[in-house]
């Protein structure tokens, strides 16, 4: 996923379209958050002029999250679509968009890649079955335990109890 300038100036009248399979398991180091990520798939096309690159790029794969509840690995598929430009020469640029700079003669899109995953990681995942794992967080203790919200939505509160049979002797 590395080009230099002059090959992409190269490929200019060609056009450059790609699809390959990429291993960013070292992403697991630098995020406490990813347990396990599977080989990623890139998508893509790249419109090439004199002065800036766009890369017009599908990221596809899953990763391993824990479960914000009971801390088991959950698995959480992710799709990114995602419009990227490099500008090959920095003093012509439009403010209004937002753009990389080229370092030294290559462009990069790993680094872009790894941000765009790691962006993608959402506030909280849930595991679909909550059962009785060794490695998962515990679902009741001492006077406490984990409950749905249908069953919250249903349960009445003790305090208003007597509230709630005086209406209904209103209603007979």
């Amino acid at each position: 996923m590395k080009w230099t300038i002059s090959q992409l100036h190269q490929l200019q009248s060609k056009g450059l379209s790609f699809d390959e399979e990429i291993d960013l398991s070292d992403i697991v180091t630098s995020s406490q958050e990813i347990r396990n990520i599977s080989p990623v798939t890139v998508k893509g096309r790249a419109d090439i002029s004199a002065t800036k690159v766009t890369f017009h790029l599908t990221i596809s794969g899953s990763m391993v999250l824990p479960c914000s509840r009971t801390l088991v690995d959950v698995n959480y598929p992710f799709s990114i679509d995602t419009t990227e430009t490099f500008l090959l020469k920095p003093a012509d640029y439009d403010t209004d968009e937002d753009y990389y700079l080229v370092n030294g003669d290559v462009v990069d899109l790993i680094p872009i890649i790894k941000e765009m995953i790691l962006l993608e990681i959402p506030m909280q995942v849930f595991c679909d079955d909550v059962t009785e794992d060794d490695n998962a967080a515990p679902q009741s203790g001492k006077d406490w335990e984990v409950i749905s919200e249908d069953e919250n939505n249903n349960k009445i509160d003790p305090r208003l109890a007597e509230l709630a049979k005086f209406f209904d002797q209103d209603k007979q």
